[in-house]
């Protein structure tokens, strides 16, 4: 990838996100792939190109951190574990995804977990290293490799369609891992492959033929050694959990976030909050998850928990659990990370606190201390949506100018 030529992005307004206020007029200084300086410029670069966005606001680019750019979408018509598909075609449907997700304003993602034969190849961090190349358009990826799981938990992938003994066997490699070895196995495989973060799977889910949605699956002594081999290498850990107490246990283990949280109690969330544990609620999709085509059994349990879980989210916005935006997707269409911001929004919080869900709590929980910002110093990732989103929060629905690293990606603004 070449060198961007020195750009001074001009807009109405821009988002200070940590005073929470909007300042105008806005202007934002880019060289190379940095913001070199926030507000007019006393001197501009030789050769800098003048870019005015018109009556837009500037936002640091947005943050999803549970995705799953191998499955779902662009049409969004493929079944969760479409068992045709190889590697290969998997790859590129991920490709489109990342491409589209990069578009709606989401410059940082976090792929959480891959659940189907691969022969041992991490196709998420082959993924990340085309984006970084420049092969590939799409955010910046922080892969899990293969999610971890019991034989017959959630993340096994058989168990989503109840397929019969024989198909789809998957490795210890490939995540299913069982006991004690095998999990640190599993874990020290991912990491050795270029995980950035491990998906553990501690409980059952909903939208699988598990058994209850809450129980838990790995013992406390796995959940231990998964945390125990990813933080010795420095890398955190996301657990896919649903019931009160596998939350409980996956807290006490010291696993970093929680994925979804749906039936928390109250001392649980207060739990998290002491320990500093992370909440990805993934809200919106029990609310716009398409369950029509689902088995009888799962449609009931989802009929059971989303509403739970709804509440559940809210109480977590109450307490003072961190939560990070997530949208799960391909539970919904990948692009549709607004509907999320706007589910957060509906469960208790301000659009400021919902943008930083996205932007500043995001960056907390994968120790980027680089983005999530307007700031000097920090790396470009920059949007723009129309009018004001402290106001109506709708307008994210709206992405109209992306940039990523000083690259543009998108331009549908006035001045382009």
């Amino acid at each position: 990838m070449g060198a961007h030529p020195p750009t001074l992005l001009r807009a109405a307004r821009l988002l200070d996100i940590d005073k929470g206020e909007l300042v105008e007029p806005a202007e934002v200084l880019v060289e190379g792939e940095h913001i070199a300086e926030v507000g007019r410029p006393a001197r501009l670069p030789e050769g800098t190109v003048v870019r005015d966005l018109g009556d837009v606001t500037l936002l640091p680019g947005l943050m999803d951190m549970e995705v799953n750019l191998f499955l779902g979408g662009p049409d969004h018509r493929s079944p969760l574990i479409p068992v045709q598909e190889d590697p290969a075609v998997r790859t590129l449907r991920a490709a489109a995804n990342a491409r589209r997700t990069l578009r709606r304003g989401y410059t940082t993602v976090r792929n959480l977990g891959l659940f189907v034969q691969t022969g041992g190849v991490l196709l998420d961090v082959a993924l990340k290293k085309a984006i970084d190349l420049g092969w590939v358009e799409g955010p910046r990826v922080v892969p899990a490799g293969h999610a971890i799981a019991p034989t017959g938990g959630h993340l096994d992938p058989t168990m989503f369609q109840a397929l019969a003994p024989g198909v789809l066997p998957l490795t210890v490699e490939e995540g299913i891992a069982n006991g004690v070895p095998e999990v640190r196995k599993a874990v020290r495989y991912q990491i050795k492959y270029g995980a950035r973060v491990i998906k553990v799977c501690a409980s059952n889910g909903v939208m699988s033929h598990t058994g209850p949605a809450g129980a838990q699956q790995y013992s406390d002594e796995e959940l231990r050694a998964v945390v125990d081999e990813a933080h010795r290498a420095g890398v955190k850990v996301a657990a896919h959990c649903m019931g009160d107490s596998a939350i409980r246990a996956a807290v006490e283990a010291g696993i970093d976030c929680i994925e979804h949280g749906f039936l928390a109690s109250d001392a649980t969330l207060d739990l998290m909050v002491e320990r500093g544990t992370f909440l990805v609620a993934t809200t919106y999709l029990t609310e716009g998850m398409n369950t029509r085509h689902a088995d009888p059994a799962l449609k009931a349990k989802a009929a059971d928990v989303f509403p739970r879980a709804r509440e559940s989210t809210s109480r977590a916005i109450r307490r003072g659990v961190k939560v990070a935006l997530g949208t799960d997707a391909p539970a919904i269409p990948h692009g549709k990370g607004a509907l999320e911001l706007l589910a957060l929004v509906d469960r208790g919080m301000r659009p400021l606190q919902a943008l930083r869900a996205a932007t500043t709590v995001a960056a907390e929980l994968i120790d980027a201390d680089d983005r999530g910002r307007l700031r000097a110093g920090l790396l470009a990732d920059i949007i723009a949506v129309p009018g004001d989103p402290l106001a109506d929060l709708s307008v994210t629905e709206r992405v109209c100018f992306v940039m990523k690293g000083g690259q543009v990606y998108r331009d549908d603004t006035s001045g382009s």
